[in-house]
């Protein structure tokens, strides 16, 4: 289970440093007058505050560029550059924007407040400066000043803490990914397996699930199925005869014809296999219960073991009918040997409208061509399993 971190505020709402001394607030003080300067700075000295002097705007504005104060008392009537320009072009830095400016001035006309406020100032102060005025005005803006720059750098540290903790989400979400990923091929690679053995006790090699599976994942792409379900066939099909595990080895291996009582026992390998894949809630593997069940039943009805008909049979057991029955007539058999592609496909052809869905054998032969590259590359294939599996579903047509 991931951890998440509760974020500390390194600083106080001072906006200073939460684990250091607090250092004085910085106070400039910005007029042409020396007295003014001199006048306002034995105002606030006494109180605590470290207290810069600018002697106009253009010095104002290299001093803050050096050491930002923490507000600034702004005369407007000064040489060169007026307060309401050295506002301005404080307010258009954004790492200046925040200090508080108080405008110290005589001037009582209202259009000049008014041009104060929308050049970004914050308060008024009149002189002459009345000293009580001026502490509890400068106490009053410090304060908003400390709350602002603690949400500044409190949200800057959430924005960091934020990534770094979701950047560990991201990992360990890679991690379990990877470690599921490596659980799923192993279920797979057990169930392969499985399917393997069950073929082995009837047939020469495990070819055919391995034949039958792509060929039966080929159809259901081709048929317009989702890349989900494409897969889920390619890795259930196998799983289609482990119902023959079973079936007793002098019925899977007789060489020659099966008697009813025989016939009647080896039928039943598609309820054994239902009966051994049911009651997972693994996609595949339900999946697999499906197609165990269903791939012997016959569009016309008179297939095993329910007799069920048309589009009553599942389109995946329809499927894996097609391309199990493709696999075993191109394939050597103790009971028969292995027919022409020519014998096969007449076969089949013969087949649809009663034994096979005849939209699965209308893509069959539409795609013969491609299906047999399938069924020859298995052949030569005959120790890969599903280690060459591709969750690129594109792979189905050359693997």
């Amino acid at each position: 289970m991931q951890t998440v971190t509760m974020i500390k505020p390194k600083h106080d709402i001072a906006g200073v440093p939460a684990d250091s001394e607090a250092q004085p607030q910085k106070i400039m003080v910005v007029d042409d007058e020396i007295l003014n300067r001199k006048l306002v700075e034995a105002m606030l000295k006494p109180q605590g505050y470290q207290v810069a002097l600018a002697v106009d705007g253009e010095d104002c504005l290299a001093q803050v560029e050096i050491s930002p104060p923490d507000l600034i008392l702004m005369d407007i009537m000064m040489p060169n550059m007026n307060g309401f320009e050295v506002v301005t072009r404080l307010k258009a830095k954004e790492h200046l924007a925040r200090i508080p400016i108080v405008m110290v001035t005589a001037l009582q006309d209202v259009n000049d407040r008014v041009k104060a406020l929308e050049v970004g100032v914050d308060d008024f102060l009149t002189k002459p400066v009345d000293r009580m005025e001026l502490r509890a005005r400068v106490r009053s803006l410090l304060k908003v000043k400390a709350y602002n720059d603690h949400m500044v750098n409190y949200r800057q540290e959430l924005e960091t803490e934020v990534a770094k903790q979701t950047q560990q989400l991201k990992s360990a979400g890679l991690r379990i990914a990877e470690a599921h990923s490596k659980l799923r091929d192993a279920s797979l690679e057990t169930i392969f397996r499985l399917a393997r053995a069950a073929e082995y006790k009837d047939e020469d090699t495990g070819n055919h699930i391995i034949s039958m599976s792509r060929i039966s994942a080929f159809l259901a792409e081709r048929l317009g199925q989702n890349p989900v379900v494409v897969e889920r066939i390619l890795y259930a099909s196998p799983m289609h005869d482990i119902g023959k595990i079973g079936i007793p080895d002098r019925i899977l291996t007789k060489n020659g014809p099966l008697n009813d009582e025989e016939w009647s026992l080896m039928r039943m390998h598609t309820v054994f296999g239902g009966q051994i894949l049911e009651g997972s809630e693994i996609g595949f593997l339900r999946l697999g219960e499906v197609i165990a069940l269903t791939h012997h039943e016959k569009w016309d009805g008179s297939g095993y073991p329910n007799g069920l008909s048309g589009t009553q049979i599942p389109l995946a057991g329809r499927i894996v009918a097609v391309a199990d029955v493709f696999d075993a007539l191109m394939s050597k058999r103790p009971y028969k040997p292995p027919l022409t592609i020519e014998q096969t496909v007449d076969i089949i052809k013969a087949g649809r409208g009663t034994h096979f869905d005849p939209a699965v054998v209308d893509v069959f032969m539409a795609t013969l061509s491609d299906i047999m590259k399938l069924w020859a590359s298995a052949q030569t294939e005959p120790h890969m399993a599903l280690e060459q599996r591709s969750h690129n579903l594109d792979s189905i047509h050359i693997v």
